[in-house]
């Protein structure tokens, strides 16, 4: 079975920015990345919507011909955007609203009451719902009692460890997956993320269904071009 790959593009959009007009053009931008082999768009507003605008998601809506999956904290105006624009997904993330970059999974045993009343109000939208989740077996158990569909295993630690120790860097993630075949909880993957470590990931994680990738996939375009870039990070999830 073959991994999706979505593309997310925040920092497309922290470069339109950052010169304040419509270029790159964040939706061509988008639509190109389909037309090169991408098999999803993901943004992640933020409050201060230093990168990806409110307004750009309900445009995206419109253009994406793949699959739409919009990270982010579930405070009142995220989710009321989310409702409306009904993506395929929703990915939830616990960042302060001054975070610089997801750092860290849910605690769904703190959270359990407070993600289950998310959830049920995503799914009478029909909208998917992944936790971003670090690879721990009792957040997992607590994960799957939300009610939430797929979890997000946070990357981080993997990407750190894998240049030491690769089989290190992956045990638990492994272990993890695993458990998470067995209750029945669909597995993403993002953070860090990129050509050197993405493969062996795969490699080892049963039933891998989606990873989602910017800041490494940008850069990276940045020698290669991007559909080239697209094309190799494609070939790594075959």
């Amino acid at each position: 079975m073959n991994c999706k790959l979505s593309v997310n593009i925040n920092k497309i959009a922290l470069l339109r920015n950052s010169r304040g007009n419509n270029v790159p053009n964040l939706i061509q931008f988008a639509k190109d990345c389909e037309s090169y082999g991408a098999d999803g768009i993901t943004v992640h507003p933020r409050p201060d919507e230093r990168h990806i605008k409110y307004s750009d998601v309900y445009e995206l809506k419109e253009n994406v011909q793949t699959e739409l999956n919009i990270e982010g904290y579930p405070d009142e105006r995220f989710l009321k955007m989310v409702c409306e624009v009904k993506p395929h997904q929703c990915t939830l993330v616990p960042d302060a609203p001054g975070a610089l970059t997801s750092d860290n999974g849910w605690d769904t045993i703190k959270h359990q009451t407070f993600l289950s009343e998310i959830i049920h109000r995503l799914h009478e939208h029909q909208i998917r719902v992944s936790l971003f989740i670090n690879p721990d077996k009792e957040l997992l158990d607590k994960a799957l009692l939300t009610g939430s569909d797929r979890i997000e295993f946070y990357t981080g630690p993997y990407a750190h460890d894998y240049s030491q120790n690769k089989e290190y860097a992956i045990h638990t993630y492994a272990n993890a997956a695993n458990y998470c075949n067995e209750i029945g909880l669909g597995i993403n993957a993002g953070h860090d993320l990129n050509l050197d470590n993405l493969k062996y990931f795969k490699d080892h994680i049963n039933n891998l269904l989606e990873v989602s990738i910017g800041h490494a996939l940008v850069k990276d375009a940045l020698y290669y071009g991007i559909e080239n870039t697209i094309g190799m990070y494609k070939r790594l999830l075959k």
